[in-house]
């Protein structure tokens, strides 16, 4: 699937989709004027990964979603 952005996520390494990331870059790009209340990005094609991410407004509210795979599964004794 096209995308309408690209964005990259650096955080030490370099993050392959980052949500938290998009949603504050659509509630700047929306409010701004620079993206339209629907769009698509793509993140982690510099680094092998095909990430979409999809963003939607729906009153006042941003909606960040897409697509995942478990690539690691555990638990953790406290």
């Amino acid at each position: 699937m096209d995308s309408d952005f690209e964005v990259r996520a650096f955080y030490g390494l370099e993050d392959p989709v980052t949500g938290s990331l998009n949603a504050g870059l659509a509630k700047w790009m929306i409010g701004a004027g620079i993206a339209p209340k629907s769009y698509v990005v793509s993140q982690g094609t510099a680094i092998g990964r095909d990430g979409r991410v999809y963003i939607t407004t729906e009153d006042d509210k941003i909606w960040v979603g897409g697509y995942t795979t478990t690539v690691l599964s555990g638990t953790a004794q406290i």
